[in-house]
């Protein structure tokens, strides 16, 4: 039994040398959601509420607070106490501003922005509050009302714990079973219960297992016992999540079947580890420990699947996905991808001309001087294969081939696929793309400070109608990111990433050069960055920046295309002109004022704070 552990770790050392950081995310999610490897991330939570109570904030906004204050603001509602809830409420959001104000400089301010107002109102019970009037408008009752909310509270904590938080478990085994046969297990792959229409048959087996479970846990040893039959549900079903529930786990059992004590010694062999895990406070848990077990648990289930398969248990056929263990041959692929064979056996559309600088500008930052007849072809090729990336990379064995699936799979819908922004945009289509994006900041801008402060103001730094950090993250987000185009979810990672710094150092290099004037300010905000930066207005650059790169773009450039090329030239030298003239006009005489600036001062504040006078 210890050479078998040694092999089965052996094994899930190069698994998880292929996949490490996958394995890691897996791992980290499910410590997260609750469902595995909690302890690890315990510090985490720890830390945060430390943080909170430095704060006196965040603490409020723990989910232990937040249940426990959902509950009493329900019986109170229930009670009658409508007009003392409503006092309160409105007494706990006044103090958290004026909390939040004392600690200008705190990340997690509370006293301005949007995310700042739904913080409070979830701290302070005014959304339980408000949907409990709601409901008892409907029934006409502060007692059904109130009993109600109960019910279809407790039914959603239900519906979240069953079929996404245990259902995890069968997502990430099989991924991590994905991992072991092939080089690549794409991060969509979560969804396969869904593209199988599994996902609620998956919770209801889970569910099964977990009853039958319960009922054993009430006798003296049989809660333990059955935890070791039942171990292998969570395999089986990511394998074949088509399977009976009770079939499952009868199928468990049977695999099981003098291989608990087994099972528990192989876990007991990771104590080591663990002990490790605590002295680190956690952190090798997270980066090391916790995805090698779980890489170790998938080696060991497939050896009893395999013995399974050979003692010819009577429902060991369910166990059916061949290709999930062992690469197919080149023929099946063949027959099954043929389709994709001759995408991928065309020839690749080569330009002639395209050297040096202009080849770098293309192939780096997508860009070229001049629109040439034969991108539109290159152009062609490269969405044809977008389309069928996933399936190419099935038919080179690179990932797990969906087509040979026993379950049939529902076909996706994925608009990206069919917009054409995997081209190439002329320099003169990036300038102009460049101007409307400004002049669109410039109209947002204005139009929301109109619409909140009821007057218009000439909001930017500069004359013009427009604001150049708009159209400058645009195009930025277009060219510097033009390698990621081809991944959604990087493409809006890493497009917050580059809005953050790229609006962080223009607001310190603007209060630079203008001696401490400031054109915007997130002090207050919740999770904001030396009031330079925060997380809404991160938020809002990410989604800008996606929609920017997938729909905008590629929109505008169309476009842009229809007009003749000697106007655009010359509209683009125009727009240029009367751009660097602001700039340099605006460089003795800013656009400044009410609305516009402030002055940034670093005056020494005191209040009082249990009885001492504290400068700040």
């Amino acid at each position: 039994m210890h050479k078998r552990r040694r092999e089965f770790k052996k094994r899930a050392r190069c698994v998880l040398k292929t996949h490490y950081w996958l394995f890691v995310m897996l791992c980290l999610i499910a410590g997260m959601i609750g469902t595995e490897f909690t302890t690890s991330v315990k510090l985490g939570k720890d830390a945060a509420v430390s943080y909170a109570e430095a704060e006196n904030t965040v603490n409020r906004l723990t989910t232990d607070n937040l249940i426990g204050a959902f509950y009493d603001n329900l019986e109170e509602f229930n009670e009658g106490k409508e007009a003392e809830q409503r006092a309160r409420i409105d007494e706990k959001k006044k103090r958290y501003e004026e909390e939040s104000k004392k600690n200008e400089n705190a990340v997690l301010g509370r006293s301005r922005g949007v995310f700042s107002g739904i913080v409070n109102k979830a701290a302070s019970g005014e959304y339980i509050v408000t949907l409990a009037v709601a409901v008892r408008s409907l029934v006409g009752s502060d007692n059904i009302a109130a009993w109600l909310l109960i019910v279809v509270s407790l039914a959603l904590i239900f519906f979240v714990q069953t079929f996404i938080v245990d259902v995890y478990q069968i997502v990430m085994r099989r991924m991590l079973l994905e991992g072991r046969c092939y080089k690549r297990v794409p991060l969509h792959r979560v969804w396969f219960l869904m593209r199988v229409r599994k996902w609620m048959h998956a919770g209801v087996t889970l569910l099964l297992k977990q009853a039958l479970h319960t009922v054993w846990g009430l006798t003296v040893i049989g809660g333990v016992v059955k935890y070791y039959s039942y171990y292998l549900v969570p395999y089986i079903a990511a394998e074949n999540p088509s399977i009976k529930a009770a079939d499952a786990i009868t199928l468990s059992r049977q695999m099981m079947d003098g291989h608990k004590w087994e099972c528990f010694v192989m876990e007991l062999s990771f104590w080591g580890w663990r002990f490790l895990g605590f002295f680190t406070m956690g952190i090798a848990n997270i980066f090391y420990i916790n995805p090698f077990m779980a890489a170790t648990m998938a080696e060991y289930y497939v050896s009893l699947r395999e013995e399974a398969i050979d003692r010819k248990l009577p429902l060991a056929e369910q166990l059916n996905d061949r290709y999930l263990y062992e690469h197919p041959e080149q023929m099946v692929l063949d027959a099954a991808y043929e389709d994709v064979r001759e995408v991928e056996e065309e020839p690749p559309v080569v330009i002639e001309g395209l050297t040096g600088v202009q080849k770098f500008l293309a192939n780096t930052l997508g860009i070229t001087v001049l629109h040439q007849k034969e991108m539109d072809a290159l152009e062609e090729e490269a969405n044809r294969k977008f389309r069928v990336v996933h399936d190419i990379r099935a038919y080179k064995g690179i990932v797990y081939p969906t087509r040979l699936y026993p379950i049939s799979e529902v076909k996706r819908n994925n608009l990206l696929e069919n917009m054409n922004f995997l081209r190439h945009y002329s320099i003169w289509s990036v300038i102009m793309m460049f101007f409307i994006m400004s002049f669109a900041g410039w109209v947002w801008e204005v139009s929301l400070h109109f619409l909140t402060k009821g007057c218009f103001v000439n909001r930017g730094v500069l004359h013009g109608p427009w604001l150049p950090i708009y159209g400058a993250g645009s195009v930025l987000i277009l060219l510097l990111l033009n390698r990621l185009r081809r991944k959604p979810v990087a493409e809006f990672i890493a497009a917050v990433a580059l809005c953050g710094f790229i609006e962080y150092y223009t607001s310190y290099f603007l209060e630079i050069i203008t001696h401490g004037k400031r054109w915007w300010d997130y002090h207050g905000y919740f999770l904001n960055l030396n009031g330079r930066i925060c997380a809404e207005g991160l938020l809002t650059f990410g989604i800008g920046g996606v929609v920017m790169v997938y729909v905008l773009a590629p929109f505008l450039d169309n476009l842009i295309r229809r007009l003749p090329m000697r106007r655009l030239i010359a509209l683009c030298v125009l727009l240029l002109v009367l751009f660097g003239a602001d700039q340099m006009w605006s460089v003795r005489h800013p656009n400044e004022g009410k609305g516009i600036s402030k002055m940034r001062t670093t005056a020494v504040r005191t209040y009082e704070k249990e009885g001492k006078v504290v400068k700040q």
